[in-house]
């Protein structure tokens, strides 16, 4: 056997963008696994997948030219079925023998764990890898994630988008195969315009400077690279910097083979229109690179990026300007009627904007957040006569030509409106960070005013679907309440913000009780009204506002503390660190956040794993106990030097460690009760905590419980146990 290397390509007309990376790593992915499945030794090196818009391919450096010999085992009957009392084979044996095709007797035997049976060893030749490459390809394509298959011609085999070649070689010879309507040869294609012709391969080692030759890069990572290089340098050249978003590079890597930067303008006037809606639109629409200054603003340079080197560059700026002109006269359309109409008229709108039928109209949900961020304000030192206002603006762009045509330019749109408006720039800035964090890996808001936004308006929305009936269940989550709850999260935790967070969800259950109680009633004038008019019997529905239960706060404060869950498992700490704190329920999310990083600190300390098993072992026997346990520890029934001692140093821990627990230095309270574990270790080694005297046993009961107190006051420790 010899290695060869191994070149498969698939010609195929333009495959979708965003679909391209997943098709290219999916047909490589099994090709390898197909070849691994088949016991073919072969080398991977640095090999990956190699694809752009018209071709799917996989180069290896070497594949075997053919399998290892193939053993195989068949299990028959165990001897106590196979052979009767006279060691004669049984029916069972004569017809395993039979389909196998040969003679009982030259059947081997083994032995497992229920006994000795009779085996059919073989052992045959591989087969040669070009014999099993076509089944290979089969199994890979039919594996990719292709959800609608297209057809094309009379066929009834279909693909992603019509196919046009195969290449297939180990080597340097064409291993046959026929394959979507295709026959397999060493025959490639160029480049679409400027090497519109067949690409001869002599063998895999060449193909990649074959097709570089014909005018294709089939290396995304070398695609991405020539155009990150050369979109900077034509940014350079017009004396700025190029924003280049990862999303835009790797759509733009897929739409190309021979990628060519082109420095494009547009007129000047544009930019008096947002930034972020010309941005919008050269990224999303055109995928074009704007060109920034230094001081990160919008210039009028643009960068395209061809398919193709032409002749005539110009020509092709022009066009690619053409295109973005008309979308950029809207923008500018609707800013300047926006700016006419003005933010706070606009406001005006929200009232005949359903949010939700049983919360109201958008100007509905303005009111409660407003009151929640005048509330939150001082709490955490920011100015609640601004808060409101913000609040009171927030939603104004809603009702924007803008935002009606870049949806996206929520919050965005509406802090320039302020600033046109007169607004201080604190509430301006405001407006546009409340929605933030937009995404999962985005900032929270940066501004102490932002940040009460930010946290008023996902507090209304998570306790309003809570209160509607709108828990998510499974995938649906029409409200997204995770998200809201992890963004109200992590802007508390990460401003540092120590708020009660069951408080909050109080009053907010309130505020929105009351636009539900005046929403029903509303409905039942309505439906009296529409009765009395038809002549009806008025019937009185009894649909109104509820009081939320202790339970269903708790349901809301569950939900956003489990959000948390994945948040702290992407920052390394383990789920039972998580568990620990969980179980105590704080009330401050900032706090929760602390508590995290003592019991990380904690747990590496040496008595760390003995002192969270001495808590488990207290938290079962305090559970099993039986009758009233003393509320405090009587000196006088302190037997045991062990108990006497433990009792000692619990009352100092317990007076060094108040000061810390109330200024929430949780690092030093569990360092310092960590120097407990010699008296717990030697108290449960020498002391019987369930003595027969009653009057023992119930004050050992209560040093265990003034000691399980105290090293739960943090965590609940006992999760470190193993």
């Amino acid at each position: 056997m010899s290695m060869q290397p191994l070149l498969i390509e698939l010609g195929v007309e333009e495959l979708p963008v965003k679909a391209l990376p997943g098709l290219a790593q999916a047909f490589f992915d099994g090709v390898i696994d197909g070849l691994a499945k088949r016991g073919i030794a072969f080398e991977r090196g640095d090999a990956k997948p190699l694809s752009t818009p018209r071709r799917l391919a996989v180069l290896l450096p070497g594949v075997e030219t053919e399998q290892p010999e193939q053993h195989s085992e068949v299990f028959g009957p165990y001897l106590n079925i196979a052979l009767d009392a006279n060691g004669e084979p049984t029916k069972a044996l004569a017809g395993f023998a039979a389909k196998a095709g040969i003679d009982w007797t030259q059947l081997e035997r083994t032995t497992d764990a229920k006994g000795e049976r009779f085996v059919l060893r073989s052992v045959k030749p591989g087969a040669r890898t070009a014999e099993l490459l076509p089944e290979i390809l089969r199994e890979a394509i039919a594996a990719m994630p292709i959800p609608k298959p297209m057809r094309w011609g009379a066929h009834e085999y279909g693909f992603a988008r019509p196919v046009h070649w195969l290449v297939l070689l180990h080597g340097k010879d064409v291993v046959p195969a026929e394959l979507l309507g295709l026959n397999s040869d060493r025959m490639s294609r160029g480049h679409r315009f400027m090497h519109d012709k067949q690409v001869w391969l002599s063998q895999p080692g060449d193909y990649v400077e074959s097709l570089q030759a014909a005018c294709v890069i089939v290396d995304a990572d070398a695609r991405r690279e020539r155009i990150v290089h050369e979109v900077n340098a034509a940014a350079a050249k017009a004396g700025g910097v190029a924003r280049i978003t990862d999303d835009n590079l790797e759509q733009v890597v897929n739409l190309v083979e021979w990628p060519a930067a082109v420095l494009c303008s547009f007129e000047r006037e544009f930019l008096a229109v947002p930034q972020e809606a010309l941005v919008e639109t050269m990224e999303v629409n055109q995928k074009f690179f704007p060109v920034l200054d230094a001081g990160g603003k919008l210039t009028e340079k643009f960068i395209g990026i061809a398919n193709i080197e032409s002749k005539d560059v110009a020509e092709v700026a022009k066009g690619y300007e053409r295109v973005i002109r008309p979308r950029f006269s809207d923008a500018k359309f609707f800013f300047d009627e926006d700016l006419k109409q003005g933010l706070v008229a606009m406001g005006d709108g929200l009232k005949t904007v359903t949010y939700q039928a049983k919360l109201g109209s958008v100007a509905d949900k303005v009111q409660r957040v407003s009151a929640l961020a005048q509330a939150i304000a001082p709490q955490v030192g920011a100015d609640p006569v601004q808060a409101r206002r913000a609040a009171e603006l927030a939603k104004n762009d809603l009702q924007s030509r803008m935002v009606n045509e870049f949806p996206e330019l929520q919050g965005i749109a509406g802090r320039h409106y302020a600033v046109a408006g007169g607004e201080s720039p604190a509430v301006a800035l405001a407006i546009d960070e409340a929605y933030q964090p937009r995404f999962a890996a985005d900032d929270i808001a940066a501004s102490q005013l932002g940040k009460v936004l930010a946290i008023a308006e996902r507090l209304d929305t998570l306790v309003g679907g809570f209160a509607a009936g709108l828990k998510p269940t499974g995938n649906k989550d029409p409200f997204a309440l995770r998200r809201n709850a992890l963004g109200l999260a992590r802007t508390i935790i990460e401003s540092g913000f120590d708020l009660d967070l069951k408080m909050l969800i109080h009053e907010a259950y309130s505020r929105v009780n009351e636009d539900i109680a005046s929403m029903a009633a509303a409905r039942k004038t309505e439906a009296a009204m529409s009765a009395a008019l038809k002549g009806a019997k008025v019937e009185v529905s009894q649909e109104g506002s509820s009081e939320f239960t202790n339970k269903e706060l708790a349901e809301v404060y569950d939900f956003v503390v489990d959000r948390l869950r994945g948040y702290y498992a992407d920052k390394g700490v383990p789920a039972t660190h998580f568990n620990a704190v969980a179980e105590l329920k704080p009330a401050s999310l900032y706090d929760f956040d602390r508590r995290i990083d003592a019991i990380g600190t904690f747990a590496q300390l040496p008595e760390a794993e003995a002192l969270a098993a001495a808590n488990k072992r207290i938290r079962n026997i305090l559970r099993k106990a039986e009758g009233v346990i003393p509320g405090q520890i009587d000196p006088s029934l302190l037997r045991e030097p062990a108990e006497s001692e433990l009792a000692e140093a619990v009352a100092a821990a317990i007076d060094d460690t108040n000061t810390a627990l109330a200024r929430k230095d949780y690092v030093a309270v569990l360092g310092r009760l960590a120097r407990l574990r010699p008296q717990v270790d030697a108290f449960f080694d020498k002391v019987m905590v369930n003595a027969d005297d009653a009057a023992l046993r119930g004050n050992r009961l209560a040093l265990l419980r003034t000691l399980g107190d105290r090293l739960g006051s943090v965590a609940a420790i006992e999760h470190l146990s193993s």
